[in-house]
């Protein structure tokens, strides 16, 4: 395989803006199609996604995914038709297994019980979906809150499947090849990418330089092959979200 650096500019996502949401892909989604770019290793969707209040998601279903929810401001309610529910904010990190069929929906948690309003806020998140090592599994959910301080100037992993993570990771995901990292960074920090066949560096917020390719500003995106062990620093209060993946698409 050859290293490649490819840099994919946050102005150059295909866009879904209707009058409750402001959506951006990275990839291929719904209507905004393009053949040559459907996925990048394991990684098929990197939606960068802001709900109005009171709006979201009304149920709907997936199969066969891995589906993770970064929420990086505002709250967001969810619910699936296995029985669970919660609601995810900053530092929550949370994975639904689509497995062998599941309904879901993800409304902005504006709304109290008794149906007031209890904020006007929007809710802005990156929701990102890899392939599963099995089709058919039974559906899932997990969360668990990551404390501030290790997602402070390092890559944590957030959600892996490796066995190398097991004792590490917040959250699992049903992929062997396949590592979720983050991390929030004050300016002069710096953290160094792993090595794998296949890294998505995501810059949901402020602005990093990469080592050898320069600045990356909000909503930026890198997908390297092949590589790793470059370093970030950021400019700035920002944001990494780093996928780390050990095979491709067709290898899952």
């Amino acid at each position: 395989m050859t290293p490649t650096v490819d840099i994919r500019r946050a102005d150059d996502r295909a866009k879904t803006k209707i009058d409750w949401l402001d959506s951006k892909h990275s990839f291929s989604f719904g209507g905004q199609y393009e053949p040559d770019n459907t996925h990048h290793g394991l990684l098929l969707v990197n939606n960068d996604d802001i709900v109005r209040p009171g709006t979201g998601f009304d149920t709907h279903p997936h199969r066969d995914m891995e589906i993770i929810t970064w929420v990086l401001r505002g709250s967001l309610v969810h619910q699936d038709s296995t029985g669970h529910s919660g609601v995810i904010y900053p530092g929550l990190a949370q994975r639904m297994s689509a497995g062998r069929g599941i309904l879901h929906s993800e409304k902005n948690d504006s709304w109290t019980l008794t149906g007031e309003q209890s904020h006007s806020d929007p809710v802005r998140f990156v929701q990102m979906w890899v392939v599963p090592d099995e089709a058919g599994i039974e559906p899932g959910y997990q969360q668990l809150e990551i404390d501030d301080e290790l997602l402070r100037g390092r890559l944590v992993t957030i959600a892996s499947g490796m066995p190398e993570h097991s004792d590490q990771a917040a959250i699992t995901i049903h992929n062997k090849h396949a590592a979720l990292h983050g991390a929030r960074m004050q300016a002069g920090d710096t953290v160094e990418l792993p090595s794998a066949p296949y890294l998505h560096l995501f810059v949901p917020r402020g602005e990093v330089t990469l080592e050898g390719a320069g600045p990356l500003h909000e909503g930026d995106a890198v997908r390297f092959t092949a590589s790793g062990g470059q370093r970030v620093t950021a400019t700035g209060p920002a944001e990494i979200l780093v996928w780390e993946m050990h095979a491709g698409l067709a290898a899952a």
